[in-house]
């Protein structure tokens, strides 16, 4: 990666790769070679893999479940035995990360959304919450890893789901998002389609707005999600959090103020800090710049922080609270924990108390709104 000027403006230059060697993974292999891809959660860039090693000369091998000999039909073939050296058969392999096998996440049955359990109340539903109240009708939204990946079920819980459609860059569209270590698979989805065309989506900026995760947010605006040196355990890699927030016209950020030993109460439709996180996640420089925020003034997008006390727009000014917890103090709680100074809102208002009670708060959904493109 190196940093070019192209068209009069500074860009990323990233190098494509050439596999010598590309391993990918499908369900089914027939005697020719040819790979389908029937139970998996997500075609992911199987084929892609396959031409980059081709075009290289290189090898590609494919893991399936099973050998038939027969023929596949041809809309099934993902892959063509073209593209395939070796085939190695698994009876039991996994799908994706899940270790059983789940037709809801290939799309070849649907469950009952009732039956899903509501997320336990707490800080991150509180976050997740409050992020919802960001979505308009109609929305089609990115979704990213972490706390975000909470709104569609908080949409569950409140019979608010399919006024919004999800999309992840593994390819799922629609349906349920999965949380936890399986995120990337969705269930109910209304399509699966190749990760590369998802990318093409979301750099494209054909959504709404986007809900993410934060590490650091500094006072120029940049985000960091990459790179922590003293808790490098902390960071599981970019994935498509550059291809997302470069182009989303509305970017919505959640996490907890502070983190490391942070304990609140939430009682009565207030929160309460009774230990505050040893390390600050607003600092005054990140460690490494993930998100723009220069850039994304520039573009003029839409920046919305979302924390357990308060809530932050990005502005001219700079990052300034426009919403704060009920029963958190703003000079202690969260001016004084910040590394470095924030704008307060002439017209500050208290977060919705409804989102610090454990009942369904009756959320609304914003208006459909007029759709427009960035600069």
């Amino acid at each position: 990666m190196r940093l070019v000027e192209f068209d009069s403006a500074e860009r990323l230059h990233l190098r494509p790769l050439a596999p010598d060697v590309a391993i990918i993974r499908g369900t089914t292999a027939d005697r020719r070679g040819n790979v389908s891809m029937e139970q998996e959660a997500a075609p992911l860039g199987t084929l892609d893999l396959a031409l980059a090693a081709r075009n290289k000369g290189g090898l590609v091998i494919a893991q399936v479940k099973r050998l038939q000999s027969d023929a596949l039909p041809t809309r099934l073939v993902h892959v063509p035995c073209s593209l395939v050296d070796v085939v190695v058969v698994d009876p039991d392999q996994v799908q994706a990360t899940e270790t059983r096998y789940d037709p809801a996440l290939s799309g070849e049955a649907r469950v009952d959304l009732r039956t899903l359990e509501p997320e336990p109340f707490g800080v991150e539903k509180v976050i997740a919450r409050r992020a919802a109240l960001e979505l308009a009708a109609g929305d089609v939204a990115a979704l990213g890893f972490g706390v975000s990946a909470l709104v569609p079920r908080i949409l569950i819980e409140e019979g608010r789901h399919g006024e919004v459609t999800w999309a992840i860059e593994q390819g799922p569209v629609g349906g349920v998002p999965v949380t936890g270590f399986a995120f990337g698979c969705a269930l109910n989805a209304d399509a699966i389609i190749p990760s590369p065309q998802q990318f093409t989506f979301f750099q494209g900026a054909g959504f709404d707005c986007a809900f993410l995760s934060f590490l650091q947010i500094d006072r120029a605006g940049n985000v960091n999600v990459s790179k922590l040196a003293k808790r490098p355990y902390l960071t599981a890699g970019v994935g498509g959090f550059i291809d997302i927030t470069a182009r989303g016209r509305r970017l919505v950020f959640g996490g907890t103020f502070t983190t490391g030993g942070l304990d609140v109460a939430l009682e009565d439709g207030q929160l309460a800090i009774r230990q505050e996180g040893k390390i600050r996640k607003l600092v005054d420089e990140v460690e490494q710049v993930t998100f723009s925020g220069r850039r994304g003034r520039e573009q003029r997008q839409e920046v919305t922080v979302v924390t357990e006390r308060c809530v932050l727009r990005q502005t001219e000014a700079g990052l300034t609270v426009t919403e704060i917890a009920p029963g958190v103090d703003l000079e202690r709680d969260v001016l004084a924990q910040a590394g470095f100074p924030l704008r307060v809102a002439p017209n500050l208002v208290e977060m919705d108390p409804r989102l610090f009670r454990p009942e369904p708060m009756g959320l609304e959904l914003k208006p459909a709104r007029r759709r427009w493109s960035l600069p």
